[in-house]
């Protein structure tokens, strides 16, 4: 096991974290990251460090120990760096386009595709790569799945959206006798 649960998560100056009953929240600004324990591990605030135990001595309260220190981890991260995933347009005539709060691609349809940007990230395009930046790991990551979701790269020609540090495997096509 990797007892990750043991490390003490390092406050960065300018961030708040506060235990409030079961709901640890992380702040900076107006930006507030609840995370909710639902009592299954103890957090404490001491000396510019978070610190958590376990609750039993059962395998389920190890494994919670480990989840809330990463999500808590995460919250801290976030505010403090942000979360970003690149993802890449490949197509002739495929592109994309941010109009106010909705992201527009174009992607072979016949139609194009609006996307609504959530509340706390932020959409950018630079030719064909789409840049998503929040604060929020889990709201970043679900938004370029989304992203990529209308239009998967395909193996033949590599055609779709894909992100930027993923691998296409490429299949051969059809060979003439």
């Amino acid at each position: 096991m990797s007892r990750i649960g043991k490390k003490p998560i390092a406050i960065p100056s300018g961030l708040e974290v506060t235990v409030d009953g079961t709901v640890v929240n992380v702040k900076k600004g107006n930006n507030v990251i609840p995370v909710e324990t639902h009592g299954r591990v103890e957090v404490e605030v001491a000396d510019n460090q978070v610190v958590l135990s376990k609750v039993g001595e059962t395998k389920e309260s190890a494994a919670f120990w480990g989840t809330y220190r990463a999500l808590i981890n995460n919250a801290v991260t976030g505010l403090s760096e942000g979360f970003a995933k690149s993802l890449e347009i490949n197509g002739v005539g495929y592109r994309a386009a941010v109009k106010g709060k909705v992201l527009e691609l174009q992607l072979g349809y016949s139609h194009p595709i609006n996307y609504d940007i959530p509340e706390g990230l932020e959409v950018t395009v630079e030719k064909n790569i789409i840049h998503v930046k929040g604060a929020d790991k889990q709201q970043v990551g679900q938004a370029a799945a989304i992203i990529r979701g209308f239009r998967k790269p395909e193996p033949y020609k590599g055609k779709g959206v894909k992100y930027t540090d993923e691998h296409i495997v490429r299949k051969a096509g059809k060979t003439a006798k």
